[in-house]
């Protein structure tokens, strides 16, 4: 009698051991998702009689990617006016005056159905202590080239389904994986969609004007992979990964697209290896497949968590 008042005293602790950890994990998992979808005006810049709406999700610049839209005015009758380019260039300011930038897409895209142009900026810092950001603009009217730059705030990205990988690759070069979507992952087959970059390392040095571009280059690479193994690392969910994920490739859009497949909510890690065009490993290493319950999963040399 004592044995079996023994046996169910241990299965109750360990039932209850486990629904409050289950419990403490729901808690954490609930609160941490936001999710943007509206673009709202973040700057506002006057320059030659002109008025420049900087546009973002949110209103908010956040570190990892960011789709920035551009719209251009008379400052007089507030009336669409003819541009025929745009220049955008993030510089940050470092404590120590070194001057940096990040990924992003010089020249806009011209959008004359929806009236604004369009491009990206993939933050890597938030604005603080050690560093501020601020905006280059150019534009052209008429032949004439004007422009504007503009101090902005970078926040920290509180969503971890946006988050980031910066590397060095097997051939010296630096790169940047950025993820763009899901913001809000769903259990189930997901579109999974990233931004791939590699940073231009200059072929002379910088004009005397400031900022010369061609020091802040960055380059979308071209028909890459992106392998995927997307695991649940944490001891209480044993390493377990899911079925039916597709490695990221290159679309028209530029960005890399596959599917992940979450079976549940909570902490994942993407395991990554990166391939060039030839097939070789510029980052990244395989992962173990076993189920490990009560160890940590081991996570690949190159990998992004997240969160939902």
């Amino acid at each position: 009698m004592k044995e079996i008042l023994f046996f169910l005293t241990t299965v109750c602790f360990v039932v209850l051991s486990c629904t409050k950890e289950k419990t403490d994990y729901e808690a954490e998992i609930d609160t941490v998702v936001p999710e943007y979808k509206e673009f709202k005006e973040a700057y506002a810049i006057n320059s030659d009689g002109y008025k420049i709406s900087i546009e973002a999700l949110n209103g908010t610049f956040y570190t990892g990617y960011n789709e920035v839209r551009l719209k251009i005015t008379d400052s007089q009758t507030n009336e669409k006016v003819n541009v025929s380019a745009v220049t955008f260039l993030p510089i940050r300011t470092n404590v120590d005056k070194r001057n940096v930038s990040c990924p992003h897409l010089y020249d806009l895209i011209d959008k004359p159905d929806d009236g604004y142009f369009s491009g990206y900026a993939v933050f890597t810092d938030e604005s603080d202590a050690d560093g501020s950001w601020e905006l280059y603009i150019s534009f052209t009217i008429a032949d004439q080239i004007h422009t504007a730059k503009q101090d902005i705030s970078v926040h920290e990205q509180a969503n971890k389904n946006m988050n980031m990988a910066i590397f060095e690759g097997k051939d010296d070069e630096q790169y940047f994986i950025a993820l763009v979507s899901p913001q809000k992952p769903k259990v189930g087959e997901n579109e999974l969609v990233a931004g791939i970059y590699r940073f231009n390392k200059p072929d002379s040095p910088p004009s005397s004007d400031f900022p010369d571009a061609s020091q802040f280059s960055y380059t979308e690479v071209s028909d890459y992979t992106l392998q995927l193994d997307p695991r649940m690392p944490e001891p209480s969910m044993g390493n377990h990964s899911s079925p039916n994920n597709k490695d990221l490739t290159q679309r028209d859009d530029g960005l890399y697209h596959g599917i992940v497949n979450y079976t549940m909510t909570g902490n994942w890690t993407l395991n990554f290896i990166l391939l060039n065009q030839q097939g070789q490993i510029l980052r990244g290493t395989l992962v173990p497949t076993d189920f490990t319950p009560g160890v940590e999963g081991v996570k690949s040399e190159l990998h992004i968590d997240i969160l939902f």
